[in-house]
């Protein structure tokens, strides 16, 4: 009798951990999808921003990677 209760016991939880892990995936997915949204959103703002008012210090420089942006780093370079 007491294997069947552990069974259900455990049975049970699985149930209720499966439950509380789709629900945390629909979450991360909502929040990804959110994420992406307002980096897009802040992109586009910052490009109207800019058309509106430019910076004149960069009118004939070279446009250069902002600082934090990441870049592209080759493995070659690691392996040292």
């Amino acid at each position: 009798m007491l294997l069947w209760l552990l069974t259900g016991a455990a049975s049970l939880l699985a149930v209720v951990a499966f439950a509380k892990a789709r629900r945390l995936a629909r979450r991360l997915d909502r929040l990804t999808e959110s994420y992406w949204e307002l980096r897009y959103e802040h992109g586009q703002l910052r490009a109207r921003l800019n058309r509106l008012d430019p910076d004149p210090s960069a009118a004939g420089a070279e446009p250069t990677a902002a600082p934090g942006v990441t870049a592209f780093v080759p493995l070659s370079s690691l392996k040292r």
